[in-house]
């Protein structure tokens, strides 16, 4: 991608997710996703109600008053985007590929994460990690990342979630909350390492998919190629077996993601590559409250 067409396409992603977490998604966010302690903030004279149990006994012996100590939420949250670049994310066959979808998300999610003063960091991964982002607050390290969402060609093609969910888990030593974003079309078992970073970090899941993966439709002789082996094989569409086989694998899949997010008590959406976004990102926060 050429600079001048990068340029334009991080203007244009930035213009539309800054105006979403900005009006859209802002007292959301900041509900939806808690500090992770409390720090002091002040001493003030204790009022009829207050727990006895905050009382300062310097400050009251000094003034003679009873004085507590007021304690306010540390706000400051590290956010990482935990983003599947496999081969499969170039899959789209209406409006827009998996990848513009995961792009645009993602970059709301950044935007709304500095607009609150928190961190934000990236892990890109394949069936290996891809590249690591630390971490860092402002809009120019956003817009950095929004660049490399954009044109970043990974080494690898094949989906690997397990290793991706152990990285994140122990490379942030400090909890932390984690969007994962994929089409968690992974064959391998990944639950035991969901169910291990959820108890350490926040984690929130976000399958992006395309609706043409939902089913096969019947259009024939068909070639077909696998985005992240690269394998090719001829498959016959008009065969009810072969539709009703891919059907069935799909919703394997799906069943066995579902299962995984309930048994790790992770909070999850779905979102087609085509559909809008916000209606399931408000309903993800909402449900956090």
């Amino acid at each position: 991608m050429e600079t001048s067409e990068l340029i334009k396409k991080v203007r244009q992603i930035e213009i539309k997710s800054r105006g979403l977490s900005a009006n859209v998604f802002a007292g959301s966010y900041k509900t939806a996703f808690k500090g992770h302690g409390m720090s002091f903030a002040e001493v003030r004279e204790y009022q009829y109600g207050d727990d006895i149990r905050d009382i300062d006994w310097n400050v009251t012996a000094r003034q003679n008053k009873a004085h507590i100590k007021v304690f306010e939420e540390e706000r400051e949250l590290t956010i990482m985007l935990l983003i599947d670049v496999s081969g499969s994310r170039e899959f789209g066959t209406r409006t827009q590929t998996k990848q513009e979808q995961i792009t645009q998300i993602a970059a709301t999610l950044a935007f709304s994460s500095i607009s609150n003063n928190d961190k934000v960091g990236v892990v890109f991964f394949s069936d290996r990690i891809e590249r690591y982002i630390p971490p860092q607050k402002g809009k120019k390290h956003v817009l950095a990342i929004i660049a490399e969402m954009l044109q970043f060609e990974p080494v690898q093609r094949g989906t690997d979630l397990k290793k991706a969910i152990q990285y994140v888990s122990n490379a942030q030593k400090k909890r932390c909350t984690t969007f994962l974003i994929s089409d968690f079309c992974d064959a391998s078992d990944y639950q035991q390492s969901l169910t291990i970073a959820s108890t350490k970090h926040d984690l929130v899941a976000i399958q992006v998919y395309d609706q043409r993966e939902c089913e096969l439709p019947d259009v024939g002789l068909m070639r077909v190629r696998d985005a992240e082996t690269g394998a090719e094989q001829w498959v016959d569409t008009s065969s009810r077996r072969v539709r009703d086989a891919y059907a069935q694998w799909w919703q394997q899949m799906q069943q066995k993601m579902q299962q995984a997010f309930l048994h790790s008590k992770v909070d999850s959406i779905s979102v087609s590559a085509d559909e809008d976004f916000v209606p399931k990102l408000l309903t993800l926060f909402k449900k956090r409250v």
